[in-house]
């Protein structure tokens, strides 16, 4: 008799895809496809980006420029599920514009290509991007509505120079004072030290990365004494990519956004930690390069270079941020005190976190209001 032997590996996992090419990820909206206008845009260093505008059918409306957060994309401003801020802004006379910088999770870059610092975003994306769109809109006012890591590079860019002319400024998050909680600090600087050998991403989406892989112990760490059994709320609510922080309060999001935020935050670069803890350390936002002549338009400190803002800037925070804690607040007493000519105002959102001002459910209620105010006061 003939024994047929089978062998005893077990079937390999697929191997993840990973994106290679900086082509963009569709943005999911429910407006008319006609209005949204896709730009194809690359900096003037070669990184392409996203640029898109919602066409409104009338030339004469203001425009707002919106930047998110680091490994967030301009996904987080069209939320379909709920009233999100573009569905505000046009019901409100203005024409939105949405910028996917080199971090956007809607391109590749935070996992493969190049690597860059917030100095780049600084320089390129957001000046070339403003450049851009002034030179489609002509006198018509421009504003800006800046999340997080897309405030703090913002500073960095209205302190050198680079945009002047902005109508307004509306800061959420952070701004030029960052803070972060002692525990996250640590936990940013060890993991940093500890992990940059072996990874050079956390991922947030389990279901991509499977249970046994590198990542299976960051996400068991973050889902201690976790009330939820998501894997990838337990990693950005409970843990903020292993740091320690919440991104948001978890019964202000919807249902169906909660679902999704394996899609609007993505992997997080851990060989940006360096010049984010330098950041931190400082208390306001550095230059991370010292020797390359490219960044010397850049001030060193924008802190010290802040009487080199020329527009009226809204500072915005939830009373329970977990990442920036009171950045915000300390911003404008430190403003206040050390530039008291500038037009910087500070308001908190009771009972919100650090992503849900614009996530949230309620957020249209709660929140964007106080938006609308500050941009119809000077438009």
């Amino acid at each position: 008799m003939i024994f047929r032997s089978t062998s005893s590996r077990t079937a390999r996992p697929a191997l993840r895809r990973v994106r290679t090419t900086a082509a963009l990820r569709p943005l999911r909206h429910r407006l008319d496809p006609a209005r949204v206008e896709e730009i194809p845009f690359r900096t003037s260093d070669g990184v392409r980006l996203g640029l898109t505008r919602v066409d409104t059918g009338d030339t004469g409306r203001p425009a707002v420029l919106l930047l998110h957060g680091h490994t967030a994309s301009a996904d987080m401003f069209l939320l379909p599920e709920t009233r999100n801020l573009v569905d505000a802004l046009l019901d409100d006379g203005y024409e939105p514009w949405l910028l996917d910088w080199r971090g956007s999770c809607r391109l590749p870059y935070n996992e493969t290509g190049g690597r860059y610092t917030y100095d780049d975003v600084a320089l390129y994306d957001i000046p070339e991007a403003v450049a851009h769109i002034r030179g489609r809109i002509g006198e018509r006012p421009l504003f800006v509505v800046a999340h997080c890591i897309g405030s703090l590079t913002l500073s960095l860019s209205m302190t050198a120079g680079l945009v002047p002319g902005l109508a307004g400024v509306v800061s959420q998050g952070v701004f030029l004072t960052p803070r972060l909680a002692g525990r996250t600090s640590l936990r940013m600087s060890v993991a940093g030290e500890l992990l940059k050998t072996r990874i050079d991403h956390i991922p947030v989406d389990f279901r991509k990365v499977g249970l046994w892989s590198k990542y299976t112990p960051l996400f068991a760490l973050a889902a201690r004494r976790a009330s939820c059994p998501d894997p990838t709320c337990q990693i950005l609510h409970h843990s903020a990519w292993g740091t320690g922080a919440s991104l948001f309060v978890h019964e202000n999001l919807a249902e169906a956004t909660h679902d999704r935020l394996a899609e609007l935050l993505g992997p997080a670069p851990l060989w940006i930690l360096p010049h984010l803890r330098r950041i931190e350390l400082a208390r306001s936002v550095v230059r991370w390069h010292d020797t390359d002549h490219r960044y010397r338009a850049l001030p060193q400190n924008a802190l010290d270079a802040a009487a080199r803002i020329d527009t009226p800037v809204l500072l915005l925070s939830g009373s329970e941020n977990g990442l920036w804690l009171d950045s915000q607040r300390l911003c404008h007493e430190v403003l206040a005190r050390r530039q008291p000519q500038l037009d910087v105002s500070y308001t908190e959102i009771p009972g919100y976190g650090h992503l849900d001002p614009f996530l949230g459910r309620g957020a249209a209620l709660d929140v964007f209001g106080h938006i609308l105010e500050f941009l119809g006061e000077r438009r």
